[in-house]
């Protein structure tokens, strides 16, 4: 039995969750309204403020989509209440990050500066100049575009100058030996 998929989700104040014929899954909260299509084989049942997923069957597919389905639900749950973060840091001379108007704008040590517009229900925040805040209620789309942001300038190993995230932990490595 999946130790994941078979933990029932509570389900807050203030949200709402409608199941569609086709397990269209559709959650409302004080933070906006994600949806998402669960595989078809899974029971949703929502008793009261719980929601259970089952499976039908011990088949090899259907141990895989059972956690994979209660956690995307979970996600959602939370990204509706709560929403999600991403912090990066900027580390290098030079390099940094300003915020105009919806877009950010980028100095990363090219020969011109990057600017990259916030996407659809994605917002971003720059405290200082070397950190970026990304934010919104879909834990997928906040995690891609921080991973197209670190892109930009991933961190290389032997200055660690770049893009990371805040606790990421870069390994260094040494450089020619001199003579």
């Amino acid at each position: 039995m999946s130790r994941i998929g078979k933990m029932p989700i509570e389900l807050p104040d203030g949200v709402e969750i409608k199941v569609a014929k086709n397990n269209l899954v559709t959650v409302k909260g004080p933070m906006g309204e994600l949806s998402e299509k669960i595989s078809e084989k899974m029971k949703i049942a929502i008793e009261g403020n719980v929601l259970t997923v089952d499976r039908p069957n011990d088949t090899k597919i259907n141990r895989s989509l059972h956690g994979l389905s209660r956690t995307l639900i979970n996600n959602m749950v939370v990204g509706v209440t709560k929403g999600y973060e991403k912090k990066l840091k900027i580390i290098g001379v030079g390099y940094r990050v300003a915020k105009k108007g919806n877009a950010l704008d980028f100095n990363l040590g090219f020969s011109h500066p990057l600017e990259m517009p916030d996407p659809e229900g994605i917002t971003t925040e720059v405290p200082n100049q070397t950190e970026i805040v990304v934010k919104g209620i879909s834990k997928q789309l906040v995690g891609n575009y921080a991973a197209i942001i670190r892109g930009l300038r991933p961190p290389e190993p032997y200055k660690g100058k770049g893009i990371r995230y805040e606790n990421e932990q870069v390994r260094r490595k040494e450089g020619k030996a001199g003579k």
